[in-house]
């Protein structure tokens, strides 16, 4: 994958190859959740997408204030932990449910050898270490933490695990899919203003990425929309739309690191990755 600039021929590969199947390690959700030990997997991920309202509710209850989107690499070494309030709006007693508040806070760095890579600030995740268990196969156990689920609790300590991966700018997309399983968020994540009629029907069907990309005629439709809509006007098209096939190949790149083996999430890098490049084809006068 080249690392040109969007003014520059950018080497794009005509399919986004898909990893050796691997399974997650059942090892490593029992050491963080001993009474799911011999559980099957797709029991455990059913269980994680019913409490994810409550384990997202529990990120967003976290003070953005003393949550920083990035830190210093400098800062990495001496930084174990982060103590952030918990925003009292969050622990209403009207609630229907009590927040499920994160286990660690992941501090993502590029992977990449790279001077700039290395100069690059950490993005900060709040995140539950048993989403990651149950959805990376790639990832080795991760250290355990509970945090605290009293009613009155005004601030939490959430440990800092620091994680490397290809593209941490693009970690967003995976990171909520593995919460809400919606293929609806994540096409609209990957392609920018994607037709409402066709994420409605994403929400309705599970099979509808796959359905698209057996259909020729979807396909050009969705390609022709993006290309009329890619941000930046049709003057700058061309560099938009490498831009945003940079961006699916970065969150392709993550989800090969991670081991995301999960045919939805696949289909919508197949889909996203067909529809740019057919814009691309498009504006480029190739039919």
């Amino acid at each position: 994958m080249a690392t040109a600039s969007p003014s520059q021929n950018v080497q794009l590969p005509r399919t986004l190859q898909r990893p050796p199947y691997a399974e997650v390690s059942r090892d490593n959700i029992a050491a963080l959740e001993p009474d799911l030990a011999g559980v099957p997997l797709e029991y455990v991920r059913r269980g994680l997408r019913v409490k994810a309202n409550q384990m997202l509710a529990g990120i967003s209850a976290l003070s953005p204030s003393h949550l920083p989107s990035t830190l210093p690499r400098s800062h990495m070494s001496h930084t174990r932990s982060l103590t952030i309030p918990i925003r009292p709006s969050s622990l209403h007693p009207s609630s229907p449910s009590s927040p499920s508040f994160p286990t660690h806070i992941l501090a993502l760095t590029p992977a990449s050898k790279s001077q700039a890579a290395y100069d690059a600030p950490a993005t900060l995740v709040a995140t539950h270490s048993l989403i990651l268990a149950a959805h990376c196969a790639s990832l080795p156990r991760l250290p355990h933490s509970t945090p605290p689920s009293s009613p009155g609790t005004v601030s939490i300590t959430i440990p800092v695990l620091p994680l490397s991966i290809p593209a941490p700018q693009a970690f967003a997309p995976l990171h909520s899919f593995m919460y809400t399983h919606s293929t609806a968020t994540l096409m609209s994540a990957l392609l920018p203003a994607c037709p409402s009629s066709f994420l409605s029907s994403l929400s309705t069907s599970s099979a509808s990425a796959r359905g698209t990309l057996s259909s020729g005629p979807a396909l050009h439709t969705l390609s022709s929309h993006l290309l009329s809509h890619v941000p930046g006007g049709q003057h700058n098209a061309m560099s938009a739309l490498a831009g945003v096939a940079q961006h699916v190949a970065a969150v392709w790149r993550n989800a090969v690191a991670l081991g995301i083996h999960d045919h939805e999430l696949w289909d919508c890098l197949d889909l996203a990755w067909e529809v740019v490049l057919g814009a691309m084809n498009l504006g480029a006068g190739i039919n």
